[in-house]
């Protein structure tokens, strides 16, 4: 059984805030809950994990969708939820044309989501379905973003709980709204929050940001993460590199900044040995040597100006990316489930033409 413990302790970017708790809902349950899904090569996993998430939502007897987004998968993934849809209606498909990554894989899903409550969860069942009605009752409390916080990490290696530690609380000081620690993408967001998330369609996407950004009132939910049940993680630590670049240059300035008081560091530096080296010259008569001395200085100058150059690179490729104007990423079908909608998808509502997504 997941051990799960509650507290009612309000996300760090509000505290300077008043403390307010919201009023709680009326409804006792919402009208519709979407389990969104994205899934890449997860066909070892996703009938083990659709048959949790039914057991779990039929003891909470809440009306409820899957919404599965198929990021390109090569195994039997896109099969698999067809045959889920055959059996149970309450099923939505989003099947994209190629692998898009996590990010607009989950930009998609919650697009497509028509509840009024939306659950974000993987496939792979280290976030345990029956965590879903712990997050119900904070959105039945009146919050409108209910995240699971990770209070233990099992299966992962110290390697990367270090680095990920390491991570938020570079992210915690460094971006403009602090990413909770040790929350991934598993939460619940009321319609009003995803309609704002939904709403954010920049083309970098690091989706903790985003949920962090839009704020909202939020509350947590600690629970002890499992090790993964079927097949293998598709983040390797050079995609987890790359992933936390995307996070900081999508989040923060402050990359830039630091390379502008890199740059004044480095160059009030070499003022002051500059200086040291005259007055040596000027009072002592001695000659400038150190050949070595010379090639080491101009070598660290030269990094130093590389980085930097670097550092503004990644952001001027970030510019250049978002003046494209392209589509977040185009479907070859979408599938939706024959439930009632508590409210229209972004796509039914906004584009005529559901292949193309902007």
């Amino acid at each position: 059984m997941t051990q799960v413990a509650v507290t009612h302790k309000r996300d760090e970017s509000s505290r300077t805030k008043a403390e307010r708790k919201p009023a709680p809902r009326a409804d006792a349950r919402p009208r519709l809950v979407s389990i969104v899904c994205p899934a890449y090569n997860e066909e070892s996993g996703i009938l083990d994990f659709h048959r949790a998430v039914r057991k779990t939502m039929t003891a909470l007897d809440q009306p409820f969708e899957v919404v599965f987004i198929n990021d390109g998968s090569a195994d039997r993934s896109l099969e698999l939820m067809q045959e889920l849809k055959a059996r149970h209606s309450n099923t939505t498909i989003v099947d994209l044309s190629r692998n898009f990554g996590k990010e607009i894989a989950l930009t998609a899903g919650l697009d497509a989501a028509r509840g009024d409550a939306i659950v974000v969860i993987d496939a792979d069942l280290q976030d345990p379905p029956d965590m879903i009605g712990a997050l119900i009752d904070g959105w039945r409390e009146g919050y409108d973003v209910v995240y699971a916080q990770r209070r233990a990490r099992n299966g992962d290696s110290w390697l990367k709980k270090a680095t990920a530690r390491a991570f938020y609380r570079l992210m915690r000081h460094a971006g403009p709204v602090p990413l909770p620690e040790n929350v991934g993408d598993f939460r619940l967001m009321s319609r009003k929050a995803v309609d704002a998330v939904c709403a954010l369609r920049e083309r970098h996407r690091f989706m903790k940001g985003v949920f962090a950004w839009v704020g909202f009132p939020s509350k947590v939910v600690l629970y002890d993460r499992a090790p993964r049940q079927a097949g293998s993680t598709k983040w390797n630590y050079w995609k987890l590199w790359n992933l936390s670049i995307e996070g900081v240059t999508s989040s923060t300035l402050a990359p830039l900044k630091i390379s502008t008081y890199v740059g004044f560091l480095v160059a009030g530096a070499a003022f002051v040995m500059g200086v040291f080296f005259l007055v040596k010259k000027l009072f002592f008569g001695e000659a400038v040597q150190g050949f070595s001395t010379l090639v080491v200085v101009l070598s660290f100058l030269g990094g130093v100006q590389l980085a930097v150059l670097g550092v503004i690179g990644e952001y001027l490729g970030r510019v250049f990316n978002e003046t494209k104007n392209r589509p977040l990423y185009f479907t070859n079908s979408i599938d939706f489930s024959d439930v009632e909608p508590a409210a229209k998808s972004r796509i039914e509502e906004c584009v005529a033409e559901p292949r193309r997504i902007a």
